[in-house]
């Protein structure tokens, strides 16, 4: 299956994020949110068909136009599946925020199952004064089960310098184990806040860190056996900088 969805959003004559274009692409929906009076755009992304499977072309444009505000929200999980066709699933993500626009992306986890084999990209490109907030939680496997392979990327552009290039591989069973690696950990979490607010000093604790980007911004990373952990660890990260 091979699926292309868009959605941008822009101001209106009031100052009001507006979405002006909305195309979803089976499975990839997305849907809007109730009006909330004059803050962010809010969309909800899901998906209405089982997938990603094996052999399954995903990709979401995002474009949100100058000093536009977006909520891009997840409803349930994802399961990465194997399919019958050969080739890994893919999925991209593309965020193009102009000047002064802000942008969440808060999915909700991916879960990697038995066999599956998939592939994540999240692709940002941010003009001068954006602001980015995305969240990644990665669950590696269903209850008792070993993980498929995933190839995960983050790759942020700001003012058209790198900020960001992150790439992460998961699949090996003795490099999952390496405390050098995931530790034996089944969930993964990172979070990411692109600005040109004081990112705040370094922090960590049990399995998590925050570290402030070169550039602008910060990244944080948590590993526990469970997703509610893993957000319990990102949101202590998140109020390091507070």
């Amino acid at each position: 299956m091979r699926a292309r969805a868009g959605l941008t959003v822009e101001l209106d004559d009031r100052g009001h994020s507006v979405i002006r274009r909305l195309r979803s692409a089976a499975p990839l929906t997305v849907m809007p949110a109730r009006d909330r009076g004059g803050g962010p755009a809010v969309v909800r992304l899901l998906n209405s068909a089982a997938a990603p499977l094996g052999g399954d072309d995903l990709e979401l444009t995002v474009r949100v136009g100058p000093g536009a505000r977006l909520t891009l929200e997840g409803v349930a999980a994802t399961l990465a599946l194997p399919g019958q066709r050969f080739g890994p699933s893919r999925c991209t993500v593309r965020l193009e925020l102009a000047e002064r626009a802000a942008v969440a992306y808060l999915p909700e986890p991916t879960v990697i199952t038995g066999r599956a084999r998939h592939e994540s990209r999240l692709l940002a490109e941010l003009a001068a004064g954006a602001v980015l907030h995305c969240r990644e939680v990665l669950v590696l496997g269903r209850a008792g089960e070993r993980p498929g392979r995933l190839s995960s990327a983050i790759q942020v552009v700001r003012a058209g310098r790198p900020v960001l290039r992150q790439r992460l591989e998961i699949g090996d069973p003795e490099l999952d184990a390496s405390v050098a690696h995931l530790a034996g950990r089944r969930v993964l979490g990172t979070e990411i806040l692109i600005s040109d607010a004081d990112p705040g000093p370094a922090a960590g604790g049990d399995w998590w860190s925050r570290v402030p980007l070169a550039s602008s911004g910060w990244v944080s990373t948590a590993l526990a056996d469970d997703v509610i952990t893993v957000m319990d660890c990102l949101i202590r990260a998140r109020g390091c900088g507070t």
